[in-house]
């Protein structure tokens, strides 16, 4: 099984349209520091399945019939606007799964073309997809939002985007289910580095330090990064280690 990260940054992605901040400075100039909106695709025996879908270049990066599956955490446009273009495509439908929301976005399910959504996953009810068992684990976020569990001969990836730290019942999952490698939401550096705490629906540095305490993956790749907390972290290059660090675009993790 092998999760290749597709992209890594936030809705605003990095380079920020007319940021001229050091993180959008260095992204404009080196193309390895840019970051794409966070989604992924996950390869296993010979077949793929998309997490979320909001790839600029799902189209062509994706031939037709290479899809097998769609994953969805959630209906925010960010991480769903590919759909838009996919759904008018020929051939084979592709099966949708996502979390319990009857409004979705816009007329998706109105007219869903080639998707074929599924009745909704549950929350912490385990389906299989190539002999990888997927558990749900639900986030907290503006509209219902799902992170997702992979688990493959006993090894474990979680991918926990987008969320403001863990319910107590997830976080209590994952302790006891041990974590190989979690990708998880930070979109923001420390509150004490901005003048004001902002109400936000995402993990800043404070929050994911908490979670990698009470889970204790044994690895945590920091994903929907914003260029803020890029920023500081050009600055605080000692708060990252081996097993707490900045995932990147086309980063590849394998079980």
């Amino acid at each position: 099984m092998k999760l290749t990260l597709l992209g890594t940054g936030n809705a605003g992605m990095l380079p920020v349209y007319g940021c001229t901040c050091q993180a959008c400075n260095r992204a404009q100039h080196t193309s390895s520091y840019r970051r794409k909106k966070t989604s992924a695709v996950i390869e296993h025996q010979g077949k793929q399945l998309l997490l979320d879908a909001n790839a600029d270049d799902l189209l062509s990066r994706f031939p037709a019939g290479s899809i097998d599956r769609i994953l969805l955490t959630h209906y925010h446009m960010d991480h769903v606007h590919s759909l838009f273009d996919l759904r008018w495509g020929e051939g084979t439908s592709i099966h949708v799964d996502g979390p319990d929301d009857p409004q979705g976005c816009d007329d998706l399910f109105k007219h869903p073309g080639l998707l074929a959504f599924q009745p909704p996953l549950t929350a912490f009810k385990a389906f299989s997809w190539q002999g990888i068992t997927i558990t749900p684990l639900p986030m907290n976020h503006s509209k219902v939002c799902f992170g997702y569990c992979f688990e493959w001969q006993g090894r474990r990836i979680a991918y926990l985007t987008d969320t403001l730290g863990l319910r107590e019942d997830v976080t209590a999952w994952l302790a006891a289910n041990p974590i190989e490698v979690m990708l998880i939401d930070c979109s923001f550096p420390p509150s004490s580095s901005r003048e004001e705490r902002l109400p936000v629906n995402h993990n800043d540095t404070d929050t994911v330090c908490v979670i990698q305490q009470e889970c204790l993956p044994n690895k945590m790749g920091l994903i929907h990064v914003g260029h803020d907390l890029e920023s500081w972290a050009m600055d605080n290059p000692n708060y990252f280690t081996a097993c707490r660090f900045l995932a990147f675009d086309e980063q590849e993790f394998e079980l």
